[in-house]
């Protein structure tokens, strides 16, 4: 819970709720009011570009070239789904940058939660951020749904929200904020296959073009290897880990080292070299 992390963390949870959960969807709220859906889609995929600078600059979330490739590439792809839609004019296209900050920084803070399970930061941070889209909701409009169309969306939510986010958490405190969202990024093209499957939606040319280039963004974040000698300082926190990783080192009877386990543990300072991603572990400057 909450109340049972220290200070730095309550902090990080809070600020990713604030962020990606209350500013965020009432900046893009904002932005529908002045420019059209299929406008705003073509500006949203700016999500991926705030992940990887606020990444880069703060949260030190090291790319290598490769990396940096992979999220031009994977950017590329999603523009390539929202061409045709038009341009939004410059008040929504300032509404839609600020909203990706909010949910770049979401990202991060997020990616950096160690104390509480990715399950339980999506419980917070769907918890609050409904009640507040809830509540705009309701000012806004009287609500009229029937108990079908209720369940329906309840339903829509859990999959959508609340297993997506929780997903998108284990890969962020393993990959990292900015290759998590690089992979993310994939998912306007699993929804345009799905309308293709379910509803009979055809699929163009261009649709093809970017799928193609889905997979070479994805092809170059697998290929990218980061090694080097760093140094660990003593930590104390829980995640869930395994035993086999160089990182967690201390003792359990009856337990398979290949085995991920959640607890609290203690690391002892370290420096070694291995390859490695910026996970939890992973935060350390590098020389340009």
């Amino acid at each position: 819970m909450p109340w049972r992390i220290n200070a730095t963390n309550r902090w990080r949870l809070w600020g990713a709720v604030l962020a990606g959960g209350v500013a965020g969807p009432v900046l893009l709220l904002a932005e529908l009011r002045v420019a059209s859906a299929a406008s705003v889609s073509l500006w949203l995929n700016l999500e991926l570009v705030a992940t990887a600078v606020l990444g880069h600059w703060f949260f030190r979330d090291h790319l290598t070239r490769y990396g940096w490739l992979g999220v031009a590439v994977t950017l590329l792809a999603a523009t390539a789904l929202s061409l045709g839609s038009g341009a939004a004019g410059l008040l929504a296209g300032l509404l839609v940058l600020l909203a990706c900050c909010c949910w770049g920084l979401d990202n991060h803070l997020t990616a950096l939660i160690d104390g509480l399970s990715p399950s339980q930061s999506t419980f917070w941070k769907g918890l609050v951020a409904g009640c507040v889209s809830l509540t705009i909701g309701l000012l806004l409009h009287p609500f009229t749904a029937t108990g079908l169309i209720l369940l329906g969306a309840v339903f829509v939510g859990i999959w959508s929200y609340g297993a997506s986010i929780t997903l998108y958490i284990h890969a962020a405190q393993r990959l990292g904020a900015t290759r998590g969202q690089i992979i993310f990024s994939t998912a306007p093209f699993f929804g345009l296959l799905l309308s293709a499957m379910l509803l009979g939606e055809q699929l163009h040319a261009l649709h093809l073009i970017a799928a193609l280039l889905f997979v070479v963004g994805i092809a170059l974040l697998l290929i990218e290897s980061h090694a080097h000698t760093h140094d660990h300082t003593a930590l104390s926190h829980a995640h869930r880990h395994r035993h086999d990783d160089q990182h967690h080192t201390h003792d359990h009877e009856g337990i398979d080292p290949t085995v991920e386990h959640t607890h609290w543990h203690d690391h002892e300072s370290v420096t070694h070299a291995h390859a490695h991603w910026p996970d939890l572990h992973h935060r350390h400057g590098h020389e340009s």
